[in-house]
């Protein structure tokens, strides 16, 4: 990797010369230590902070890490290596070299919030306690801090045995309501580990009112009464909770609704202080990668598994950032750290065979899914994800084997099932099964009549046949007005309107899909063959030229060429054109929907 980066700089510099002034300011040239080192790659500062941007852009953390030190040893003093150099480590939880990283950036700049955090952390896991409330208050210092500071401070402060402090410090009646849900779960932690029964069950019941779909925070609050005895309290918790999240109840709140029916005993969800210093940092680092923020979220995920290395779900949250990152081994030997045996272990051993798939070693991933699929023959999701796994890879006969028999395991015909008959219908199409695609697809639009996928794919497949025209059309554009910024739906309609002869509302329709989905080969295509048909023979080429540039399927290329050399004036290239538009429009049209159906990507939520 290395070689090829160092082939990148040597003729990159230019276009990235703006992006680093900022370096350039506090990092002059100095050309004793341009001498080429045995890897390939420059030795200078700026030569490794540019391999370091390089390998960050590529989501490989451990390289630009590695790279942000080499510079930071030729420049020590600059500031812009520091601060890289400390994120790529604390983001690899890489604290021997974090550590001192932060010290320093909190000695030139105190309020610099995410090294006053790491510093706290390490000095509260020392119990350092008064040590770890300085730098708490340091980050508070800084106005984005200042919430999560004040939790941190909250449990800093009951470790060292001051629980009013600690619940002080979390009443903070100023905040927004989106941070008071924060501090109100927290608050109710706090209470229950300190024995302040009463301000914990109001406090969590306030928090619930607030938000009752979130699963940790029900949980929390279930286990709270359960651990009271008050298992009717329990049940409506969870109850309420189910009632507002789709699909099936997830594996820890089946386990939770058993054990209250058992009405067992039930511990704390957060037992310890140093538990509700991980949480604080789980929490947040979850809710930003959830959102895109990948890397402050990774940062923050890294801080609660240092106080807490064993925290189940902040190592999940963590493989999915690094699935995100397309980071599959990462993601696979993290969560392998996530301890055996809990609810959570087949939805973990789903995700590890989508990423050993992702890595091209299918019988791996195949072996897993089947072991799990035989441990219980209820369990659907692993005979789902072997549908979607062979059915990405275009293996649609043997696909329709595991979706026909998880359809059987399902048993009675629910809303939340009809992604297994819009699998298996789509499956059933590719093999040109139609008769069995179109009564699979059916069903899924009876299960869900409103779900744009299955809408936009019979809809489609209508009209792309010449059969149900008016039907077909209005399945479409129901689609569209329910999604109307996926440009693949948009296209369909598009493209329908091609297939009727309708050019001008095609034109307009092919338009705004292109707007939406700018890089997409085929729909640029789509819309240059609507604008030939309208007249507008030069912009048809545009968009031609536009396709061929993006990359398209190696059959379609000589295709785009003859249109772009000589238009669709013949009766034989309009042929043509037609047999490649009936395969390449529902491709487009569709080729988001692949894996629609496949489990969530999140094995914890």
């Amino acid at each position: 990797m290395r070689g090829s980066l160092g082939r990148v700089l040597s003729v990159g510099l230019g276009a990235v010369a703006l992006t680093i002034a900022g370096f350039f300011s506090q990092a002059p040239a100095r050309s004793q230590d341009q001498d080429p080192g045995q890897d390939g790659i420059t030795t200078s500062a700026l030569g490794n902070y540019l391999a370091g941007r390089f390998a960050r852009a590529a989501q490989d953390t451990k390289d630009a890490a590695d790279f942000y030190g080499r510079a930071l040893e030729r420049d020590p003093s600059n500031e812009v290596l520091l601060e890289q150099a400390f994120q790529m480590e604390t983001m690899s939880g890489n604290w021997p070299k974090a550590v001192p990283l932060a010290e320093k950036l909190a000695s030139t700049r105190e309020s610099h919030r995410m090294s006053q955090f790491l510093l706290g952390v390490t000095s509260f896991k020392a119990a350092d306690y008064a040590k770890a409330e300085d730098h708490f208050k340091a980050a508070s210092e800084n106005p984005i801090g200042e919430l999560t500071s004040s939790i941190a401070l909250g449990w800093t402060l009951l470790a060292a045995g001051d629980a009013d402090g600690a619940l002080k410090a979390v009443d903070l009646p100023k905040q927004p309501d989106w941070a008071q849900f924060y501090l109100r779960y927290h608050r109710a932690l706090m209470a229950d580990i300190a024995g302040r029964k009463a301000i914990a069950n109001t406090t969590f019941e306030k928090m619930f009112r607030q938000d009752s779909r979130t699963l940790r925070t029900a949980l929390a609050y279930a286990q709270h009464a359960a651990h009271y005895g008050d298992f009717k309290l329990a049940k409506q918790i969870m109850r309420e909770q189910l009632s507002k999240t789709q699909g099936d109840p997830h594996p820890l709140a089946k386990e939770m609704l058993e054990r209250i029916n058992k009405r067992e005993k039930t511990p704390l969800l957060i037992a310890t202080p140093s538990e509700g210093m991980a949480e604080l940092f789980y929490g947040l680092g979850e809710a930003l990668t959830g959102e895109g923020g990948v890397s402050l979220g990774t940062i923050y995920l890294q801080l609660a598994l240092d106080v807490k290395p064993d925290h189940a779900f902040a190592l999940a949250a963590l493989a999915n950032a690094q699935e995100s990152a397309k980071r599959y081994e990462d993601a696979i030997a993290t969560y392998d750290k996530i301890p055996q045996g809990t609810p959570l272990q087949s939805a973990i051993d789903i995700r590890k065979a989508f990423n050993l798939n992702s890595l091209d070693r299918v019988d791996e991933a195949k072996a897993i899914l089947e072991r799990l699929a035989a441990k219980d023959p209820k369990d659907v999701r692993p005979l789902e994800a072997l549908g979607n796994i062979l059915r990405a890879r275009k293996e649609y006969a043997e696909s329709i084997k595991y979706f026909t028999r998880a359809i059987a395991a399902l048993g009675k015909h629910d809303p939340r099932y009809w992604g297994y008959y819009y699998a298996r219908g789509t499956s059933y199409e590719r093999l040109k099964n139609w008769p069995a695609a179109e009564a699979d697809l059916k069903k899924a639009l009876a299960l869900a009549p409103d779900q744009p996928l299955v809408l936009n794919y019979l809809g489609y497949s209508w009209v792309d046949q010449g059969k149900n025209l008016k039907e077909g059309m209005r399945l479409i554009e129901k689609a569209v007005q329910l999604k109307p910024d996926d440009g693949y739906i948009v296209d369909s309609l598009g493209w329908a309107h091609y297939k009727q002869g309708n050019y001008k509302e095609a034109v307009r329709f092919l338009e705004r899909a292109v707007e939406i989905k700018p890089e997409d080969p085929t729909l640029n295509d789509h819309l240059g063959d609507a604008f030939w048909k309208v007249g507008r023979e030069r912009e048809a080429r545009f968009q031609w030229n536009q396709a061929l540039s993006l990359n398209p399927e190696p059959e379609d290329v000589d295709k785009i060429k003859t249109k772009i050399e000589r238009g669709l004036d013949t009766k034989a290239q309009a042929k043509n054109v037609e047999k490649t538009r009936q395969v390449q429009s529902i491709d487009s049209s569709r080729r988001r929907s692949e894996n629609k159906a496949a489990p969530s990507g999140r094995a914890v939520e």
